[in-house]
């Protein structure tokens, strides 16, 4: 369906726009896996250069996932009044200026001043992510949405792999002092943010279907509440936990590697948590494949168990072996988010809207996980801290063994 004002010439077909303009949308997918996967590498880059402890790099999440909870419900109201392409270009821009902030918080060296950078980025991409799911799915045939959808997630993977590839060559360099590792920040978040404007200039010259007038049609459902749908409220509660998990999985990863690997430094590790991405992404794309024959539910559940047992391994703390476990665990957290997302928000008709925002919202379970892995941490091993993810694994467990019951 094109906008009311997309210029269509007469017996032009519409699918060369869509296809355009899906490929701008799927481009905000990669650009918040990039820089996520960039966090994770920040951790370790400020324990070293501005000697904070782990559970202080730990607030680096906070500061970045808090900023989901707090934008989430602004901005669907945002995109409720303006559309969603405002959305999306408001999202750039805060992304753009919180990557321009790393410059000054750089010149400082001050951490409290990185928090705020991250956490100005985070607003942006709470906006990205509360349109770009919908964008996605309407962008084509409907037939297709689930397709485009996937797709569109797998470059997210995609952005993940490459962000600690850039995070491990740019901010581990040998030989390096803190003086150069500041001015290899400023780079590389002055080329994203460059990037990210690029992008933005792009989408706002780019006609975008308007989906208010779609929601405006649908009616209330009568005498049921969006509260009242017991597999949205367990979906909030799992998709929190699961959040914590993934999160603290990979925030502690590259001490983790350095501390049961021998001779593994922080460099080398950066780039093994990149092979951990790329888990994590082709675990997406098998997984979407391994669903045309096993349920959703099942094999959630089969994985949620999988990964129990995983970091188990990652507790015992057995040299090497246990970072290959580790390295797995990305592989099995592939599917969660989305299908969490997907089993929260099914049959609420058109109070989907409105639950989508608060399962963004429950995203800030990640801002509170690394915080009190690294106190655990500090306070005694790095391996110790992966029994807290474990139990947010059992969580995920016992959520997909109740949809199995109740699909």
């Amino acid at each position: 369906m094109l906008s009311k004002d997309t210029p269509v010439a007469a017996g032009t077909p519409a699918v060369p726009t869509y296809r355009w303009a899906l490929m701008l949308v799927t481009s905000l997918f990669f650009l918040w896996g990039l820089s996520y996967g960039l966090l994770d590498v920040l951790n370790k880059h400020f324990q070293e250069v501005l000697h904070v402890s782990k559970a202080q790099s730990g607030l680096l999440q906070g500061a970045y996932f808090g900023a989901y909870f707090l934008i989430a419900l602004p901005a669907g109201l945002l995109m409720d009044r303006h559309g969603y392409k405002a959305g999306i270009l408001l999202g750039l821009c805060l992304y753009a200026a919180g990557a321009l902030l790393f410059m000054p918080a750089a010149a400082a060296a001050s951490f409290p001043f990185f928090l705020f950078a991250l956490f100005v980025i985070a607003c942006g991409l709470g906006c990205l992510e509360t349109a770009a799911n919908p964008y996605a799915t309407v962008l084509g045939e409907p037939q297709g949405a689930e397709r485009r959808l996937n797709l569109a997630q797998s470059f997210n993977g995609l952005g993940q792999f490459f962000g600690p590839l850039i995070g491990g060559a740019m901010f581990f360099s040998a030989g390096s002092t803190p003086a150069s590792d500041m001015s290899s920040l400023q780079t590389t978040y002055v080329v994203i943010a460059v990037l990210v404007l690029l992008v933005a200039l792009l989408i706002a010259r780019t006609p975008l279907p308007d989906l208010r007038a779609q929601e405006q049609a649908l009616q209330p459902v009568a005498g049921k509440g969006l509260w009242q749908y017991p597999e949205f409220v367990g979906g909030v509660i799992t998709q929190f936990f699961y959040v914590a998990a993934q999160v603290g999985v990979g925030a502690f990863f590259i001490n983790y590697v350095t501390e049961h690997w021998a001779q593994m430094g922080s460099q080398q590790a950066a780039y093994l948590l990149s092979i951990a991405m790329l888990a994590f992404m082709f675990g997406r794309f098998f997984s979407t494949w391994l669903m045309g024959r096993v349920s959703a539910q099942k094999l959630l559940l089969m994985y949620a168990l999988i990964n129990i047992a995983l970091c188990a391994l990652v507790v015992i703390g057995v040299e090497g072996i246990s970072v290959i476990a580790l390295i797995a665990v990305f592989f099995f957290m592939s599917i969660m988010f989305p299908t969490l997302f997907a089993m929260g928000v099914k049959n609420l008709g058109p109070h989907t809207k409105r639950g989508s925002s608060f399962m963004i919202m429950a995203i800030v379970g990640g801002a509170l996980m690394p915080y009190l892995m690294g106190k655990v941490a500090d306070n005694s091993t790095v391996a110790l801290a992966y029994l807290l993810p474990m139990g947010c694994f059992v969580i995920v467990a016992v959520y997909a063994r109740s949809r199995l019951r109740h699909p």
